[in-house]
C-alpha cells in the first residue's frame, strides 16, 4: 500500500440534511463537510460518495416497516446530494442498505492506505460503512472525522463514535 487516501462522504443528501429525516445537525456540519471535501481534492484525495438510494416500494420493504417515512428515492430531489458536494465529480455509490458492499471492495482493492468517513448518519449508515470497510481490508486504516459527522440525535452520534472507537476506527 502507498500513501493513497480516500475520503467517503456518506449520504449528504436532501432529505437528510433539508427533508425528511433533515436534521439541525446534518445542516450545521455541512459547510464543514464541504470544504473538507474541498481540502481532499486539494490534497490529491480520492473523494467518493453514497447515496441512500430507495424505490417506489419502499415502504414495503424491512425498512420502510421499521422507519415508514419516505424518503431518498431514486431519481427524487431529496435523493440528490447536496449542493457543493459532488459538482466536481466523484464516485458515487448508489447503496440500497446502510452499508455499502460496492463501497468496501472499492477501498479494499483501491490501495489505499486510509480511509476517512464523513456524513450522515453517524448511528446507521456511517458506522455501518465504517464497519464494512474494516472488514473488507483489516489493514485499511479508516477514520471517522466526528465534527464532519451528525447522527439521527447527538447521543446516538456519541454511541456510535464510541462504538467505532471501539472497533479500532480512529475518531479525528
Amino acid at each position: 500500500m502507498n500513501g493513497k487516501k480516500l475520503l467517503a462522504v456518506i449520504d449528504m443528501q436532501h432529505d437528510f440534511i433539508y427533508g425528511a429525516l433533515g436534521t439541525a445537525e446534518a445542516r450545521r456540519i455541512l459547510p464543514r463537510v464541504i470544504e473538507r471535501v474541498r481540502l481532499a481534492r486539494e490534497n490529491g484525495e480520492t473523494v467518493v460518495f453514497t447515496r441512500d438510494t430507495h424505490e417506489g416500494n419502499y415502504l414495503s420493504t424491512q425498512e420502510g416497516e421499521r422507519l415508514p417515512v419516505v424518503h431518498c428515492v431514486r431519481g427524487s430531489q431529496g435523493w440528490q446530494l447536496a449542493e457543493g458536494l459532488a459538482e466536481k465529480g466523484g464516485r458515487v455509490f448508489d447503496k440500497p442498505a446502510f452499508g455499502s458492499a460496492e463501497l468496501a471492495r472499492f477501498a479494499a482493492e483501491g490501495g489505499f492506505a486510509e480511509a476517512e468517513l464523513v456524513g450522515v448518519c453517524t448511528d446507521i449508515c456511517v458506522i455501518s460503512n465504517a464497519l464494512l470497510l474494516k472488514a473488507f481490508a483489516p489493514e485499511l486504516r479508516v477514520s471517522v472525522r466526528a465534527d464532519c459527522c451528525a447522527g439521527v440525535t447527538p447521543h446516538s452520534h456519541e454511541t456510535a463514535l464510541a462504538a467505532m472507537r471501539a472497533c479500532q476506527i480512529d475518531i479525528v
